[in-house]
């Protein structure tokens, strides 16, 4: 008897992430996937591309006034659409058996929340919602009893290497960080490093924002928090080493002293198709790692002074919650006013340590707490920038 297609939603379809999943969707074979959702941010053109392909039941943007080019390239397809903030928390809570959550920022969490609260599996692209509001979401799951499956290529190697049956026996994990464009750089070439320098990453292919995190390296800060609610191990034992050819994505270390690594290209098809397929494997046409043309694995650690994101990061997950969700709204503003050119770069990190100490760490019980301390703080680092660049 055949199987019944598994049914999937992808949110945040046109960004990095969202195109790699796409692609893995496109080369399946017939009948083995059925899209419900495709969700974009404003992309019409990419995102009707994508649901001219893939036919999902429901296609959607979150920019309303995307809405007339969105209609003009699906009129007479036969595929519903909308547009709006309602309307991609409608379409993350249509029936899905599989779910990429990949809407990058704050702006994912709702979604997120939404997609979990009907079931099924979510694969987690958006490593801010579990920096912003990580007890929500895992209330979630645990109330719907959803499962919840990392996709962060850090995230997903841990995920592969630990033996989440004896928590106990794990010394520590070990996040790994290409070290971004500015790795070696000074602190003067990096002051007056510009949007384009710090986008152009050495080794991955991704979005402007999470480029610019990799290059203060708040990209692996979230990803600290991150782990650390998702895995049974405490914040002094998860380590971050920057490895400049990103192909051991993750370790843990073992009480017996082994070592257990996970490696591959550095690609983000592979663990959104273990996340596609878990807990079975799927065939993925990338290239494969050659260890002898790469010869040599480097690990350092990430000098404190030149990334400063790091400690924030870890001050920010000791001092609670709410200190989490100030660091990472705080980050998207300060990022966004650099990609602008209204701020330096070295004031990104400057302007999150702003907020963390003028802010503290306010009790977050509820979503509505949660927005409205991601409100404040975004204001807050909008004035602090402001000051700082005038």
């Amino acid at each position: 008897m055949a199987l019944k297609p598994r049914r999937i939603t992808v949110l945040g379809s046109t960004g990095s992430v969202g195109r790699s999943t796409v692609a893995l969707l496109d080369a399946a074979p017939p009948g083995k996937f059925e899209v419900a959702a495709l969700v974009a941010g404003r992309d019409a053109e990419g995102l009707a591309a994508q649901a001219l392909r893939l036919r999902p039941a429901m296609a959607v943007l979150a920019d309303e006034q995307a809405a007339p080019e969105l209609r003009r390239r699906l009129d007479g397809s036969g595929i519903a659409w909308a547009c709006g903030h309602d309307a991609v928390l409608a379409a993350a809570a249509l029936p899905a058996d599989w779910t990429m959550a990949a809407i990058v920022g704050a702006a994912g969490l709702q979604p997120i929340l939404a997609a979990l609260r009907r079931g099924g599996t979510l694969a987690l692209a958006n490593k801010e919602a579990l920096v912003c509001a990580g007890d929500l979401v895992h209330q979630a799951v645990q109330e719907a009893g959803a499962t919840l499956l990392p996709v962060d290529s850090e995230h997903n190697a841990i995920f592969q290497a630990l033996d989440a049956r004896n928590p106990a026996a794990v010394e520590k994990i070990v996040l790994t960080a290409s070290g971004g464009p500015f790795r070696t750089a000074s602190r003067e070439v990096m002051r007056r490093a510009t949007p384009a320098q710090a986008v152009n990453h050495p080794v991955w292919s991704m979005g402007a924002k999470i480029s610019v995190d990799s290059a203060t390296m708040m990209n692996k800060g979230l990803e600290l928090i991150e782990a650390a609610r998702l895995f049974p191990v405490p914040e002094p034992r998860i380590e971050i080493l920057v490895h400049p050819q990103s192909t051991v994505h993750g370790m843990v270390q073992y009480a017996d002293g082994s070592i257990l690594a996970q490696l591959g290209t550095p690609d983000m098809r592979t663990p959104i198709a273990h996340a596609l397929a878990w807990p079975d494997r799927m065939v993925v046409d990338v290239p494969r790692l050659d260890l002898t043309a790469l010869a040599r694995l480097d690990f350092l650690a990430p000098d404190p002074e030149r990334f400063p994101a790091l400690r924030l990061a870890r001050e920010a997950l000791q001092a609670g919650p709410g200190a989490t969700t100030i660091l990472n709204a705080a980050n998207e503003v300060a990022v966004g006013l650099f990609l602008q050119e209204r701020l330096g770069f070295l004031d990104i990190a400057a302007v999150v340590e702003d907020c963390l100490t003028a802010l503290g760490s306010p009790v977050v019980p509820d979503l509505d707490a949660v927005l409205a301390l991601d409100a404040q703080s975004r204001q807050d680092a909008a004035y602090r920038a402001a000051r700082r660049a005038a």
